[in-house]
């Protein structure tokens, strides 16, 4: 009988709702510090407008694609 007591004590609703505070806080937390360590992105600017048009060798963008997935991820 006591077991089934502590089961339900495991199981209440302030647990649940004291262990998704924790949680989220400390999400919050890590990715607060993580936006702060990491630089801010440039930005490349673009050619004027309007763009000529450049046929492109299927196999070769096949070939770039994988290689640049393969080396950044």
């Amino acid at each position: 009988m006591e077991n089934k007591k502590e089961e339900v004590s495991l199981l209440s609703r302030r647990n649940f709702i004291t262990t998704a505070g924790i949680f989220l806080t400390g999400l919050i937390a890590g990715r607060g510090t993580g936006f702060a360590s990491t630089p801010a992105p440039t930005v490349a600017e673009a050619p004027p407008l309007p763009w000529k048009w450049v046929k492109l060798d299927p196999l070769e963008a096949g070939r770039r694609a994988y290689r640049a997935y393969k080396d950044k991820g």
